[in-house]
């Protein structure tokens, strides 16, 4: 536990510009939600894949019986991010012009972080910058394969690994800075969902992306998480049951453009500083979208793990 513990960490130390989608503690609140929503028999063949991760023993460390699983399954949703700061795995970068392998899907001999599987770059200008269209793979052609994969018949160490991967970006396609970038005269290439919008709070460096990381909450403490995922509202049926994956990146980035780059974020890339009222609405979206793919997590899971 201490070495993913200590993983989780630099992820909160590490440059907004590194980030990926929520943090520590919003990526365990979407599991919580989950793991909540799915029957006995799903979250025993769910631990049985999980048992398979290279880091769950440390997961469980010094847990109790009757929270190993539960814990296991929150702590999996950190998995994707915590190898780009563990020995052995391979940075090839965002561009895929220049990555190694992107489409494989072999299990846990895959050591590299495929940082391009986390977000969809959806774009938009409002001062007619010319647009680039998101590379694949990407978050959204990744939920696909892997959804497919959980259900086929695939080994069962290639379904650990893809439904860890899943805990994580269906999470990520539910920041909404994770399905756009924002094209202008300031990005001509796109703003990387936010990473090169600057908000001056102190100590003035922090991104736009890691405000919205954090809105529904920060910590690397699972039964925290845990417990802020139990305050959450109830997602209304009629949300859960869309399972297009294209609609979920969609509706992401109707609230980015409609919400994040909103008034006191201006057309350029600031700094901006943000306002109490920004604030108060950026938590309230942020803990409905955790809980909305939290649902939609368990929905996914349940209906195609086999």
């Amino acid at each position: 536990m201490k070495r993913v513990l200590f993983a989780l960490a630099l992820l909160f130390a590490m440059p907004a510009s590194q980030a990926f989608a929520w943090n520590s503690r919003g990526h365990m609140m979407v599991a919580a939600v989950a793991w909540d929503l799915l029957d006995e028999n799903t979250r025993e063949r769910v631990v049985a894949l999980l048992k398979l991760n290279p880091d769950y023993d440390s997961w469980v460390e010094d847990r109790k019986e009757s929270e190993k699983d539960k814990i296991a399954f929150v702590m999996a949703a950190t998995w994707p991010d915590v190898i780009k700061h563990t020995t052995g795995y391979i940075n090839d970068g965002e561009e895929l012009a220049h990555a190694q392998n992107p489409n494989q899907n072999i299990g846990y001999s895959d050591m590299i972080q495929h940082r391009y599987w986390h977000y969809v770059d959806m774009p938009f200008s409002k001062d007619g910058t010319p647009l680039i269209q998101p590379q694949a793979p990407n978050a959204k052609t990744q939920i696909e394969k892997f959804r497919n994969s959980i259900r086929s018949n695939a080994s069962d160490d290639v379904k650990s690994y893809d439904l860890v991967w899943l805990i994580h970006i269906v999470g990520d396609v539910h920041q909404p800075l994770h399905a756009t970038s924002r094209f202008s005269a300031a990005s001509p290439k796109g703003d990387r969902g936010g990473n090169d919008v600057a908000l001056c709070e102190s100590p003035c460096r922090n991104e736009l992306h890691a405000f919205w990381d954090a809105a529904a909450g920060t910590g690397n403490s699972p039964t925290t998480a845990i417990k802020a995922a139990a305050q959450l509202d109830e997602v209304p049926d009629a949300a859960v049951e869309i399972t297009d994956v294209q609609k979920w990146v969609d509706d992401s980035f109707d609230l980015a453009v409609k919400w994040v780059y909103r008034s006191p974020i201006g057309a350029d890339n600031g700094p901006f500083t943000i306002t109490d009222a920004y604030k108060k609405k950026a938590k309230s979206l942020a803990r409905d979208q955790v809980a909305l793919a939290g649902a939609r997590l368990a929905k996914l899971i349940t209906e195609n793990l086999k």
